[in-house]
This record gives structure tokens, sequence and C-alpha cells, in this order.
């Protein structure tokens, strides 16, 4: 779809400038037209290293795609039809990129496709999960229903990456203030200190030699050192790309002495949820089994999903994969079980879901509990080998005088 830049002016005769997405220039000039603009002039710009540029640094965030599918479902419960729907969206929205998307799948679903295929034609944006869903909907005719409870899910989803990342931002923080401060001390003020001992002639300590030593490689090969640095940051971005990197790195993940228990936590809400809300939407267990492995963004539940599809496929219940392999707690097969019995999978997967979001709220807010005595003893034991290996010589040099 066209992205243009429009001039314009308002009922008050100011002038406005702007940027649009629409299905065509007839199309784009009545939307503005609505907005009771006049004297509109159109120029194609979807082209042009602006626009690009523009995409680029507008990308289409989580929280913007739950506010699509919640207005989306709105509109079709009130029986607007899909391509009427997506073609008011793109005049809602503001996010140029996600304006230009829902443009480019109207024009799609009014060619014929079906909403689905148009969605799956976008796997950047929308996960297999959501697509799925989605085609459930329309085979079942709950579009708007399936809608709801996708923005539902997105949001819930959203709101726990930013407990995750707001938990995180204090240890990140200290942590990389250490490192910086150990750097301007090691390049800038140790130096100076150290010549003083050095000139002294006295024997040094052990851990004094060692900090002199370091100070000066850190002194005379800092842009290399900062070189080096970014060139293992890149290979282990490209290693653990790797089938054997990735495996190692999600295999780590979940077995780190503060974090793993969360990692896993994490990953059990992301299975349970998923498959929850293909049951839901009408999708069978083998399915929803083979999409979730998609969903899930580690590779050792992922195997553990695929080995749980297999076992179904024999025929066998669902928790018997799970049941035996220590990554998964006791609960959640039992719990499982118990669903399948019943014929409740799905409302049991939402009481897993409720019970380890709770969990995972937990440990966010006792996290920085947690880590702060870790910090305390780091800072510590900086302080002691600063103490031991500078502070010290200098008081028996002054002690001499």
């Amino acid at each position: 779809m066209p992205i243009y830049r429009y001039k314009a002016k308002n009922r008050k005769g100011r002038k406005k400038v702007g940027q649009i997405a629409g299905m065509g220039e007839a199309d784009t000039l009545a939307r503005l037209r609505r907005q009771e603009l006049s004297d509109i002039a159109l120029t194609d710009i979807s082209n042009t290293f602006e626009i690009k540029l523009l995409l680029l640094i507008n990308p289409i965030k989580s929280k913007d795609l739950a506010i699509f599918a919640r207005q989306f479902s709105i509109m079709i419960s009130a029986n607007v039809t899909v391509v009427e729907a997506l073609v008011i969206l793109v005049e809602q929205t503001q996010n140029v990129s996600l304006q230009k998307m829902i443009a480019d799948i109207a024009y799609e679903v009014d060619s014929g496709e079906f909403l689905s295929d148009a969605l799956a034609k976008r796997p950047k944006v929308f996960s297999p999960l959501f697509i799925n869903i989605v085609k459930s909907g329309e085979t079942s005719g709950r579009l708007d229903d399936v809608l709801n409870y996708l923005a539902d899910e997105i949001e819930k989803n959203h709101d726990m990456r930013s407990k995750i990342k707001g938990a995180m931002i204090y240890p990140a923080f200290i942590l990389s203030g250490l490192v910086i401060v150990g750097v301007v001390l090691m390049v800038y003020v140790l130096p100076n200190l150290t010549a003083v001992i050095a000139e002294s002639g006295t024997e040094l300590p052990i851990a004094t030699r060692i900090v002199i030593a370091t100070s000066n490689f850190m002194q005379a090969y800092i842009g290399y050192i900062i070189i080096a640095v970014i060139a293992l940051i890149i290979l282990l971005r490209r290693y653990v790309k790797t089938k054997t990197g990735r495996v190692q790195l999600d295999t780590l993940k979940i077995n780190l002495p503060i974090f793993g228990r969360l990692f896993k936590y994490i990953y059990i809400i992301q299975f349970s949820r998923a498959l929850s809300t293909l049951l839901k939407g009408g999708v069978n267990i083998t399915k929803g089994l083979g999409i979730t492995v998609k969903v899930v963004n580690n590779v050792v539940f992922q195997q553990i999903l695929l080995d749980t599809l297999k076992a179904v496929n024999d025929g066998k219940p669902v928790s018997t994969v799970m049941q035996n392999r220590k990554e998964v707690p006791k609960m959640v097969p039992h719990m499982m079980s118990v669903g399948e019995r019943t014929g409740k999978l799905d409302s049991v997967l939402d009481k897993i879901v409720d019970f380890y979001n709770r969990e995972v709220t937990n440990m966010l807010n006792n996290l920085s509990t947690i880590i702060e005595p870790v910090i305390m003893v780091v800072m510590g034991v900086g302080v002691g080998i600063m103490v031991a290996a500078i502070l010290m010589p200098m008081y028996n040099l002054a002690s001499q005088f």
C-alpha cells in the first residue's frame, strides 16, 4: 500500500502536514475529507529514503498489536465487515508502520484472501499462535471473541515482559556502574598511586603486584581491550544463533543460581497460556502442541513439547513426558492430567498460568532484595582488594618516615 505525504487546511484555515497510508489516492482523499480537511495535496513517498527510515524507527510493538486486536474485535462484534473494519483501523492508527500494514491486509482481504492468510504473510509481526487463533475464529464464526481474547493475552504477555525489564534495571545499572568505576580506577587513578609505591623500592605484596600489572596492562591496551570486548560480544551473539549455541544458552538460562527458576516459570506460563488459548479457539490438542512449540522461547522446553506431541500421537496422556522431566515442576503434569481426565484441560492450564504468574510477580518483587547482598559482597571484595593492594603498602611506606 502506498504512503502519502499530505498538505491540507483544516476548518480554521490552518495548514496541516502529515503522512498517511491508504488503499489508493481516491480512498486516501476521501478519508482526509472525512477529517474535515480541504485543499488536499498528496505526494506518494512510499519508496523514499525518508519513509523507509520512518518505518524503521517506528516498529510495531506488542502494545500496538493488542490495541489493534481489541479495536478490530469491537468492530466485528458490531457487524462491521472485515474489510470495512480494517479501513477504519487505518484511519485510527497513529503508528505509520502499523497503518501501512493494516492497509496492505485490507487490500489483500478485499481481493479475496482469508484474513488469517494475509496475517501469515507477516510472521515477524503475527505469531503462529495469533494466526491460528484467527483462523479458528474465521472457521467457527467467532472472530470477534477470539480477537478480544488475543488482545487480553497480548496485554498479559506485555505486562509480564515489562515487569521483568523493570526488575532488571536496578541490578544492570549497579553492575554497569561497578564496571565503569573499576575501569576508571585502573586506567586513570591507580597508576598515580602505584607509581609512588613502586618508586619506594620496598618489596611489594603479591596483591599489589597483581593490581599494578593489571593497571599497567589496561592503561597500555585499553583501546584493544574495548575492541576485543565488542568483538567477543558480536561473536557470542552469532554463536548463540547456531543450533549448538542456542541449546547451550537455553540450558544455562534454566540452571542459573538465582534466575533459573524464574526462567522456568516464564516458559511454563508461555506454553500453558498459548495451549489454553488454542484449545479455547477450537484447535485440537495435537495441532495446539505443534503451534505452542513455536511460541516458547527455549529449545529445552521446545523439545519437551515435541516429545509430548509424539507421546500424544502415540495415544499417551499429554502429561506423560512432563512428569519425567526435572525442568517441569511436578504440579504441572499432575494438574494437566486432572484436566485431561475431566475434559477441562484449557481451564486447568489457565489456573497453572495464574499460579505461576503470581510466583513470577513475587520473585520479581523480591529480586532486588535477593541481588543486593550479592552486589554488596562483590563491592566488598573489590574494596578489600584495593585496601590490601594499595592502601596498606602506602600506610606501611608512610610509617617508615
